[in-house]
């Protein structure tokens, strides 16, 4: 399994592997009990995969969360099976998050599950949830003929690219570009335009955030990429051998993955435009001290 896995390199002995087991399971228990309040994330990223790790059973997802923190850095945070993707999982999942003291973000970002969206309502109400583009564009794209869906695809994409404007002028101009997309497809192709119309607030969120964060906010695909290759590893496996298992090797290969991920650019102007929007949906401003120290972080790195 470590073999198809990590790679050749990973061919080694049982007692080996079997060591080398149990400290990732240790490691992996120690990371998901550990505290997080001293975690500050303006970004929240949920999304899941199926795995199969129970013997008679069909796939189940494994839930995971990913941040953006207060200085632009990837942060991984959260990891755990859910029996399904219904808002009690979800729910359960976010809440243990939560115990262990992370704080609400300014913006979650998901699909459109409707018991992820329930459970993100319910543990983090004060935050905007910002509804990931592409899953919206490919529900979109399958109710369209083939002939137009490159057509129909373009004009999706333009509601929301080039737009120069800030904050809700952001989302006005969306809004209204998106008014003249109903208006040229709703005849011919109604349920298609219906994943536009519905789901128009959540799309259009990520335009109040600074525009150099926007093309990395309006969508969830990094940890859906990162899913796709742990798949890619594992499915000659067929089923591992059971849920503690399937986690702490899904973690082993998403916590080294996590070294890689980039994180988002904070300047000085985008550090205030967030601060606002802190103020504005979360009640008050961060502490002095991080405000501080964020802002020395950026201009260092401008320099």
């Amino acid at each position: 399994m470590l073999a198809e896995v990590f790679g050749d390199d990973a061919k080694i002995s049982k007692a080996t592997a079997s060591r080398i087991c149990q400290r990732l399971r240790a490691e992996f228990n120690d990371w998901r009990r550990r505290d997080l309040s001293e975690v500050k994330v303006d970004y929240l990223y949920l999304d899941g995969s199926f795995f199969k790790m129970h013997a008679r059973a069909k796939a189940e997802p494994v839930l995971v969360a990913w941040g953006i923190d207060t200085n632009g850095h990837a942060v991984f945070l959260g990891l755990g099976p859910g029996a399904s993707e219904s808002a009690g999982a979800w729910g359960s999942f976010l809440e243990d998050l939560k115990d262990r003291g992370l704080r609400p973000p300014l913006l979650v970002i998901s699909d459109g599950g409707k018991g992820l969206c329930t459970a993100i309502e319910t543990s983090f109400a004060a935050s905007l949830h910002q509804r990931c583009l592409v899953h919206v564009c490919r529900n979109l794209v399958e109710k369209v003929p083939l002939h137009a869906q490159d057509e129909v695809k373009a004009g999706y994409w333009a509601i929301f690219d080039g737009i120069e404007a800030e904050g809700t002028q952001a989302e006005d101009e969306a809004r209204r570009r998106a008014k003249r997309f109903v208006a040229k497809w709703e005849q011919l192709y109604p349920s298609a335009v219906a994943c536009v119309k519905d789901n128009l607030d959540a799309l259009v969120v990520h335009l109040r955030f600074p525009k150099e964060h926007h093309r990395r906010i309006r969508h969830s695909n990094l940890i859906e990429r990162t899913f796709g290759e742990t798949r890619r590893r594992v499915k000659v496996i067929g089923r591992l051998p059971g849920e503690q298992s399937c986690l702490s090797l899904i973690w082993a290969v998403l916590d080294r993955a996590s070294k890689g991920w980039r994180g988002l650019t904070m300047t000085p102007k985008i550090l205030r435009q967030l601060q606002d929007l802190r103020r504005e949906l979360l009640g008050g401003p961060p502490s002095q001290g991080q405000v501080n120290e964020a802002v020395a972080e950026a201009v260092t790195a401008a320099a």
